[in-house]
């Protein structure tokens, strides 16, 4: 629950409030848009800088890692430090991880800055919700809020088109930059207008548990994503998962042991609709990472699109997205959200089935259009009872908790989806290429999705049959997400706990 120490202690003009919400749009919005502009990216970024596509899912690894496993330390520094304090400290240092980015000369440098810039927004990110909360009382913390959350949207819906004509007019690297004159901007707004709070009641940070499930995932990711070059059965490759699968262990028992202080109370998973909605978030955020991860290459490799018309087509699935939430959440407070839960996930299982069977080669309106409004309305069908499900099911006080929790599952849920799914990819591809040892097949794959020229035509062909069938993985997960969405919520909608 927030609360704030300075903030709401003294009236605070109109115009401060609004320039304070200003700051946290500004600032968050670094990371609402390199989220949605990277993947776009992705393609040219392996050929520039000659990379293998293992080395290239880490640029999107290292990010979704550190973001994931520090989001709730994040969280609880702002409220024991200082908000005004974190958020601008995060925005430092993702500035700098952006420079950094921009002027990477090799793909080494590249993932390093990528996870520097996990580590900044896993600080802004949340500091700027708790700005919000310490600013503007309870009549007005539901809109400001709303309006924080619809300008993120918008952001999302405007990097992949604004990503790819980035890519192709100028360079892959000016996305990253384009994050300085930002930084400045809400940097300024939040020094000159935001007030400064904290919690009184604030707890220690977590950090045994932060950095065991930060090694746990590293490994386990690391594990998955080497599938390709070193094989399955790689004593290396499976040392890391074991690695990884005993590190993840030792991060339950660290929370069992410190209870109500842990990042992650288990106390939480007591409540039905809190472990339902969380297991739901992780099948339908992978199924969704996953493909809008892959889709990309898809669509330039195999449908010929420009990286602009690559960004252009992930634009009505932002736009759903953004202006479909509202409607959502006024049909959850009437229909109750086991409904929508159990609808929206297959709604987009049905768009991600249809990536699997449509032909990337005709027109965008006849082919991939269709698949991409599905999935746009099956996540907006499902995003707003989930979040105020699962913040309902945890209580008042355990609120905030459980929304960064819930927040954390999603990220780490994409994290996962890209390395896993690249493991399948490989698997796919080797078994339709057929008579092609380990090692070529890895090279082949590179190959192809690296866009070099004077492919043999079965390359493509093993690479199409593999994309089809992950995304036919991905529907899978999101089909099973509708499924626990039916039978693990409460019929009687989301019941907080006591």
């Amino acid at each position: 629950m927030i609360q704030a120490t300075t903030c709401l202690d003294t009236a605070l003009s109109q115009r401060r409030k609004r320039l304070t919400l200003a700051a946290t749009i500004v600032g968050s919005s670094m990371a609402f848009l390199d989220s949605s502009v990277v993947n776009i990216a992705l393609p040219a970024i392996q050929q520039k800088l000659h990379s293998d596509a293992s080395a290239t899912q880490w640029i999107v690894n290292a990010y979704m890692l550190l973001l994931g496993a520090l989001v709730l330390i994040g969280g609880a520094a702002a409220d024991l430090y200082g908000r005004r304090r974190i958020f601008v400290l995060g925005i430092a240092v993702f500035t700098a991880a952006s420079i950094a980015c921009g002027l990477s000369p090799n793909i080494g440098t590249l993932i390093v800055s990528r996870a520097v810039q996990g580590v900044g927004a896993a600080l802004l990110t949340p500091a700027s919700l708790a700005m919000l909360g310490a600013t503007f009382d309870e009549h007005e913390r539901s809109q400001a809020i709303g309006i924080w959350a619809g300008a993120g949207a918008l952001m999302l819906a405007a990097g992949p088109p604004l990503g790819g004509f980035l890519v192709d007019q100028v360079s892959w690297r000016v996305i990253f930059l384009l994050n300085v004159p930002l930084a400045i901007a809400a940097v300024e707004l939040a020094r000159r207008f935001a007030c400064e709070s904290s919690d009184p009641q604030a707890k220690q940070l977590d950090w045994s548990g932060a950095v065991t499930v930060a090694i746990g995932l590293a490994t386990v990711t690391w594990g998955l994503s080497a599938i390709p070059a070193a094989g399955f059965r790689d004593k290396a490759v499976l040392a890391a998962l074991g690695a990884g699968a005993a590190f993840l262990a030792l991060f339950v028992a660290i929370e069992a042991r410190l209870r109500e202080r842990a990042m992650m109370p288990l106390s939480l998973y007591r409540s039905r609709n809190f472990s339902a909605t969380n297991a739901l978030t992780l099948l339908l955020y992978f199924a969704l990472g996953g493909a809008l991860y892959y889709l990309p290459f898809g669509l330039i490799r195999l449908g010929g699109y420009s990286a602009t018309q690559a960004g252009a087509a992930m634009l009505p699935f932002a736009l759903i997205m953004g202006f479909g939430a509202s409607v959502a959440g006024a049909l959850a407070d009437r229909l109750g959200p086991r409904l929508l839960l159990t609808v929206g996930p297959l709604i987009a299982a049905c768009g991600l089935a249809m990536l699997a069977v449509i032909d990337l080669r005709q027109p965008f309106w006849g082919g991939v259009f269709p698949s991409i409004f599905l999935l746009g309305i099956g996540m907006s069908i499902t995003v707003p009872p989930l979040t105020s499900t699962v913040m309902a099911a945890a209580g008042k006080v355990h609120a905030g908790i459980a929304s960064g929790v819930n927040n954390a599952v999603a990220r780490i849920a994409g994290l996962l989806a890209v390395a896993a799914l690249g493991a399948a990819l490989f698997a796919g591809f080797s078994y339709h290429l057929v008579g092609a040892m380990p090692q070529q097949a890895n090279e082949a794959l590179n190959a192809v999705m690296s866009g070099q020229s004077g492919i043999h035509e079965e390359v493509v062909t093993a690479f199409e049959r593999a994309l089809r069938m992950i995304m036919l993985v991905a529907a899978s997960c999101a089909a099973l997400a509708g499924l626990i969405g039916w039978l693990g919520i409460e019929p009687n909608g989301a019941q907080a706990r006591s």
